[in-house]
């Protein structure tokens, strides 16, 4: 797209070969400047992901890019260092020589816009995603004290009571598919961790009360996952398809942690009682201890023998007092292991395995502690069937098993431990009383559009059954 009564410069005028925005300009903002400026988190008043206002500018009052004209843009002038350092980004290093000059380039040729038509984003938080079949469910937590459940949808978070009832709020920000929720230890911020598959990973921190974006830092070019809080509310945890667990401080998106110690995508992060260690999971079948202030690598949690694991690990939670976690992945058999070695390793052992648990069908996708500890739940998918099922932690009873026709990638035990809250493919949040086992509540946790000739009608219950 050409702006209107604009014509392009010659790209020869530029003394160098057409610059792509969509594949080359596109990808740099991504990285470095959208976190700050878009529709969620206007900085200065300026969004960088709608190529119209792009072009615009904001409060400056002067238009940030002037197809044909570098040296009228005012980005230009914001990206360009003195003295080593330059307006934007802000708080960070200066671009790169070769990508300002690419961005100059661009600019001199007419500031094209090449982006494909379905790539553009439509979706800010006056006008939020429209549902014509319900998103799949990856993610849930409910609120510290009980009232809130967040709830993963396409481009959102969707904030509800948490009974499901009532609709708080939908938090909408850059990344299409959300991975991961957590809600910090005091419940008043949220954090967010997924992206949009093969062009960026995203962390979102947002102040949940005032529907706030307050951080939005770009990691990569792929999702992020398994996101967690330091006990402190300090740090936040996730991890990263290029097989590195990485933290940042809460309230600056400052890296303060990175490790590589796994070998393929992490998926999933807690940290341990303290908050000196992290626990990692990964689809290379181990869990790692790293000691957070140093970074370094401490220990393999899981043995380390050849087929000991039948596949990858996808979730990890740590007991709420003790220096325990419980992980579920590929084997469909939950596990609980201790954090710390009490005794030095020896080839084939398998010893801070404390109990293995019966296994589910299928593929352990999330597991959670009740808040005493006592219990845990896990679900589990298995060829388009799902499982819930909640174990006591002494014994291994089984104390709840409800079977799906549909795969469940989602639990989450609510506070007061009285109620679990379930989804998965079919969209579905599903409320089972603990320790009856029935479901008490199923519902859709966004509006769904379902056109009816040239009419519209707003679903939002799939059935309820009362709480």
């Amino acid at each position: 797209m050409v702006i209107r009564g604009q014509q392009p410069a010659d790209p020869a005028d530029s003394g160098s070969a057409t610059v792509s925005y969509y594949k080359e300009i596109r990808p740099i903002f991504q990285e470095h400047c959208q976190g700050c400026h878009q529709p969620a988190k206007r900085g200065g008043g300026y969004v960088m992901t709608r190529f119209d206002l792009l072009l615009q500018g904001g409060e400056s009052g002067e238009p940030a890019i002037v197809p044909g004209k570098p040296e009228e843009s005012y980005l230009v002038r914001q990206i360009t260092p003195e003295n080593g350092k330059a307006e934007m980004p802000q708080g960070g290093q200066p671009l790169p020589e070769p990508l300002r000059a690419k961005i100059i380039a661009w600019i001199a040729q007419g500031a094209v816009d090449d982006s494909p038509p379905a790539t553009a984003n439509r979706y800010d938080m006056e006008h939020p995603p429209e549902y014509p079949a319900p998103p799949v469910i990856t993610a849930l937590d409910f609120s510290p004290d009980g009232t809130q459940l967040a709830i993963s949808g396409y481009h959102e978070v969707v904030i509800r009571s948490s009974d499901g009832q009532q609709l708080l709020a939908r938090l909408v920000g850059l990344s299409e598919r959300i991975e991961s929720i957590a809600y910090s230890p005091d419940g008043q911020r949220l954090a967010v961790t997924g992206g949009s598959p093969g062009r960026l990973g995203e962390l979102q921190i947002w102040q949940v009360a005032e529907k706030q974006l307050l951080l939005s830092k770009i990691i990569d070019y792929d999702t992020l996952y398994g996101v967690s809080w330091s006990p402190d509310g300090s740090l936040v945890a996730f991890g990263c398809p290029d097989h590195t667990a990485r933290a940042v401080m809460a309230e600056t998106g400052e890296q303060v942690f990175y490790n590589g110690a796994h070998n393929d995508w992490v998926l999933d992060t807690v940290f341990s009682v303290k908050g000196d260690h992290l626990i990692t999971v990964s689809r290379d079948m181990s869990m790692k201890l790293i000691h957070v202030p140093t970074q370094r690598f401490i220990d393999n949690i899981t043995s380390i023998t050849p087929g000991a694991l039948k596949g990858g690990l996808d979730a990890v939670d740590r007991h709420p007092t003790e220096e325990q976690v419980v992980t579920g992945g590929a084997d469909g058999t939950p596990r609980i292991y201790r954090i710390f070695r009490e005794k030095a390793r020896q080839i084939g052992d398998d010893f801070n395995l404390i109990r293995a648990f019966e296994p589910m069908p299928g593929r352990v996708f999330d597991v959670a502690f009740n808040r005493d500890g006592k219990l845990f739940v896990a679900g589990s998918s298995d060829d388009m069937t799902g499982e819930v099922r909640v174990y006591q932690v002494d014994d291994g009873k089984i104390v709840i098993r409800h079977q799906f026709d549909s795969g469940v990638y989602a639990v989450a035990f609510h506070p007061s431990g009285q109620w679990i809250a379930a989804g998965g493919f079919d969209g579905v949040v599903r409320l089972i009383k603990v320790p009856e086992g029935e479901v008490v509540s199923e519902f859709l946790p966004v509006p769904l559009s379902v056109a009816t000739g040239n009419a519209a009608t707003e679903l939002t219950a799939y059935g309820t059954c009362g709480s």
